[in-house]
């Protein structure tokens, strides 16, 4: 069984730093690019940050460039996305998948950011 279990969510300040993990299970996780993605009420679900299987190269969206960090652990099978300087509309649902084609969408993990 695919597994994509996102933690680390929380309410925190504006300013404020959160670590969000991606722990996968059920496919060959190294072969693939992943990335993140949020959803903020009324809004579509975006893309925030992507990661090559393993060459070390990433993007991130302009809302969040320079104040989010990707990375991966292709022997631990998890992806993490570090997050400062955090601001109230970076409050939204993260949720992390593949970018070739998306797997069922998980439950996400909140993240609230507070003024």
């Amino acid at each position: 069984e695919v597994q994509l279990v996102e933690s680390g969510g929380g309410l925190v300040q504006a300013g404020g730093s959160l670590r969000l993990s991606c722990a996968a299970s059920g496919f060959t996780f190294d072969d693939y690019a992943i990335g993140w993605f949020r959803q903020a009420p009324g809004k579509e679900r975006e893309g925030v940050s992507y990661i090559s299987s393993s060459d070390g190269s990433t993007y991130y969206s302009d809302s969040v460039k320079g104040r989010f960090t990707i990375s991966r652990d292709n022997a631990k099978n998890t992806m993490y996305l570090q997050m400062n300087s955090l601001k109230p509309e970076d409050t939204a649902v993260y949720y992390c998948n593949l970018l070739i084609y998306k797997f069922d969408w998980g439950q996400g993990t909140q993240v609230t950011v507070s003024s």
